[in-house]
């Protein structure tokens, strides 16, 4: 097998150690290699790269589980090109089953180009990535408060739309504070809500102990600190991303796309689409594509692979809010609905914005979308009419028509 990369590393990493094989050009045709270890702590770690930089190695392809690889890429990166290899990627034969066995793998692996490394996005991308990937994990406190009235037969998040509205926070206050009438406490609604009194009364019927009072006094106070970290977040987000505001920009043209959920994806896919050869290769990276299974002639399931899920998370947001606007994504989204539900919908939208993202942030062009009567002008007037009459003649509706423009 041909060798691609000469003087070539590969690293199993761990959370205490690393094994570390190098492989590098022997006497005549062979190939020598060296295996060592090293601890994770910097010191073992810079020692490490001394080595490797004075066997004179091009390429170090790396495998780790969670997030161990990090403080090895961090400090290899600048002096020596850096791979990161998806576990499934290398499947290791049975048997030999060791770090010390999958470092030599890996490195074999690289020497022959038989692996190809995982996208990671420079330090300008990866700082933002990490602030918008907390700023979501902190906005759920109020899912458990949903819950925890749940508990106590509260149906109150059925009547209002925003469980951390004014209303609907003054009515937990008092809740807590040991008001139980439940007509007390609907007169504490303001604004357009006080028209939803007595549905409110009922809502707020229920077995609320001072057990609830404890847990909702605690959600309470975490949400609002949560509230204000999230702030500091998307302050220190938007600074981090100053740089980039003109793809921003562009992003926002997007139907579905806020400047919140532009913020989320640039920082997932980075603004450099030369990553990416093409808008499939960055839809088949996120995970959002249907997958290939084919063995013996069958296809089976197309389920689509676990991609990045922070990406698809922010895709999901844009598609729902597109799919309430009248446009292209919206008639895409009622189209694929109807034969094959809202989710799968959800997906192919999700897949049409990232298409999209590819194509303008490559050209730097604004979102053109190609319309909502896209579908119906492709089919042709013709017949789309037939198709609709066919419809209600099958329902036993006689059907005439007569054009708008003749009346």
């Amino acid at each position: 097998m041909d060798v691609v990369h000469e003087r070539c590393a590969g690293i199993d990493i761990g959370e205490a150690d690393v094994k570390v094989c190098v492989r590098l050009p022997g006497p005549g045709k062979r190939r020598r290699k060296e295996i060592r270890t090293f601890l994770t702590m910097t010191s073992d770690l810079l020692a490490m790269r001394d080595w490797l930089l004075s066997e004179g190695v091009t390429v170090v392809g790396m495998e780790a589980t969670g997030g161990y690889w990090k403080p090895v890429l961090h400090l290899l990166e600048n002096d020596i090109t850096c791979w990161l290899l998806n576990a499934r990627h290398m499947k290791n034969v049975p048997g030999r089953k060791t770090d010390v066995a999958d470092s030599e793998w890996i490195c074999k692996m690289v020497e022959h180009g038989l692996v190809r490394p995982s996208f990671v996005p420079p330090p300008a991308i990866r700082q933002p990535r990490d602030l918008t990937r907390y700023r979501t994990a902190v906005t759920r406190e109020a899912q458990r408060l949903e819950k925890l009235l749940e508990d106590a037969g509260i149906k109150l998040s059925a009547v209002v739309s925003d469980l951390l509205g004014k209303s609907a926070r003054a009515m937990l206050e008092a809740l807590i504070a040991g008001e139980r009438d439940p007509e007390v406490l609907a007169e504490l609604a303001l604004a357009s809500m006080r028209a939803k009194r007595q549905i409110l009364a009922q809502a707020l019927t229920g077995r609320f102990t001072d057990h609830h009072a404890f847990l909702a006094r605690t959600m309470l106070d975490r949400n609002d600190a949560v509230t204000a970290a999230e702030s500091r977040l998307s302050e220190e987000i938007a600074r981090q991303l100053a740089p980039f505001r003109r793809q921003i920009e562009l992003l926002i043209t997007i139907p579905g796309v806020s400047t919140r959920s532009a913020g989320m994806i640039l920082a997932e896919i980075g603004a450099d689409m030369a990553r990416f050869p093409s808008a499939a290769h960055l839809a088949s990276w996120a995970g959002m594509c249907p997958g290939n299974h084919e063995s013996a002639g069958k296809h089976t399931s197309g389920k689509s692979r676990p991609g990045d899920p922070w990406l698809k998370n922010a895709l999901g947001l844009a598609a729902a809010a597109a799919r309430s606007k009248n446009n292209y994504l919206a008639a895409r989204y009622k189209r694929i609905a109807i034969r094959r539900g809202t989710k799968r919908a959800l997906v192919v939208v999700g897949q049409t914005i990232l298409t999209s993202i590819w194509q303008m942030l490559t050209n730097d062009v604004e979102y053109a979308g190609l319309g909502a009567d896209y579908f119906l002008q492709r089919t042709g007037r013709t017949r789309q009419t037939w198709r609709l009459v066919s419809q209600l003649n099958m329902l036993r509706y006689q059907v005439s028509l007569q054009s708008a423009d003749a009346g």
